[in-house]
């Protein structure tokens, strides 16, 4: 069986599609391919979101915001969209999730651990959803 591929996009990819991003490598490291991009990409990452990241023993400082193209999107198994609205594109076949969440940028640090918690959760049950048998992150 091939792994399957997840494409979490935001506006800006620099916040919560990072933070998924991350968490989903972390938590699943063999079992999923992950990607990332945004329809209106920022210069940088989110420095808060950076630093929740960090507190958890996670590094997303390697990464950079990415535009989201077709092939990206047109070659991913599920796409999970956090606020993009009509500029995510939508392919027959595919398997799509809207995640209601706050957008990071410009909030606090709470508020930000709050985000990447929310986040958390949610790409645990995706990867309980996604991957049969035991937990691989357990």
């Amino acid at each position: 069986m091939t792994k399957p591929t997840v494409l979490f996009v935001c506006v800006h990819n620099a916040g919560r599609s990072q933070m998924a991003a991350g968490w989903l490598r972390h938590l699943a490291p063999d079992t999923i391919d992950v990607r990332s991009a945004g329809s209106e990409p920022a210069d940088t990452l989110n420095p808060i979101a950076i630093k929740a990241m960090a507190e958890v023993g996670i590094d997303i400082t390697a990464n950079t915001p990415r535009k989201l193209d077709y092939t990206t999107a047109e070659t991913s198994d599920v796409i999970i969209t956090m606020g993009c609205g009509d500029a995510c594109p939508v392919f027959p076949g595919k398997r799509y999730e809207d995640w209601k969440l706050d957008d990071p940028a410009g909030q606090d640090l709470n508020t930000v651990r709050h985000i990447r918690d929310q986040i958390k959760q949610r790409v645990q049950d995706l990867i309980d959803d996604l991957t049969p048998g035991p937990n691989p992150s357990a």
